[in-house]
């Protein structure tokens, strides 16, 4: 991996990337890879948190829509995210990493409280923190939970892997054949045209605190590396005025 211009990173996975091609669960397959790359990352120098989601096993929002009480089923997803935080923590120890998971409710049995200086002080000493269930509060998405998390521990970049999608397109390169992705994409314009980055609550967090959202395909090679290393993949989500890269081959999937 290329010499980085960030000291410390956090990544957020979404629970459908950690499914591979497989339409629910967790792909045992793609979890060893995630791992195998973030060594790389710290092997690097550079410090790595991790936020997971939870999607892949339940979806609070779908459940809520299905008669569920909301915050019920924020709880529900919650638990969702513990659970691959634990098989992504697994997968970490199996490459030589040291772990800590950080859990924002109470489960003493399987991780920590989230502290916040113990957190900080784990990725000093090189260690891979997860941090699961969210923010701990129903009705806030993992992407918020993401967002303030980089910010608490004053993470230089978010990076936010998708599932084969990737970047932010100005259309839905799906629909649209003359789709084009953006290079770099302003805060602003984000929320104003209603581009789908992240949740606007976690759009606006990071545009409040200038801090930069790095949207790119998990599935693609060594994505989470060169993402690491500051290599232009995908689209950096900044302060700085919108670039448009020229229309996708064959684009993977939509961001707007």
């Amino acid at each position: 991996m290329a010499t980085s211009p960030y000291s410390r990173v956090l990544l957020k996975l979404s629970g459908e990337a950690l499914m591979g091609d497989q339409s629910f669960g967790i792909c045992a397959e793609t979890v060893s890879l995630i791992a195998g790359q973030i060594r790389n990352v710290l092997d690097a120098g550079v410090e790595v948190a991790v936020v997971v989601g939870g999607g892949n096993m339940f979806r609070g929002s779908d459940a809520s829509a299905a008669g569920m009480d909301r915050a019920t089923a924020d709880y529900a997803g919650m638990l969702a995210t513990v659970i691959n935080a634990l098989a992504l923590h697994d997968a970490l120890e199996k490459v030589g990493l040291t772990v800590r998971t950080q859990s924002a409710i109470t489960i003493q049995a399987v991780a920590e409280p989230y502290i916040r200086l113990r957190a900080m002080r784990h990725l000093e000493k090189g260690r891979v923190v997860i941090f699961a269930a969210g923010t701990g509060n129903p009705y806030m998405t993992t992407d918020t939970a993401a967002a303030l998390r980089a910010i608490e521990i004053d993470a230089q970049v978010l990076l936010m892997a998708k599932n084969k999608v990737d970047g932010v397109y100005d259309a839905d390169p799906r629909t649209v054949p003359t789709a084009r992705r953006f290079e770099v994409l302003n805060y602003i314009e984000a929320i104003n045209r209603r581009l789908e980055v992240m949740d606007s609550t976690a759009l606006a967090l990071c545009m409040e605190n200038n801090l930069p959202i790095l949207v790119f395909d998990l599935q693609a090679p060594s994505s989470i590396e060169r993402a690491a290393s500051g290599e232009k993949i995908g689209t950096l989500v900044t302060e700085e005025k919108s670039i448009l890269a020229g229309p996708a081959a064959a684009p993977r999937g939509a961001g707007g």
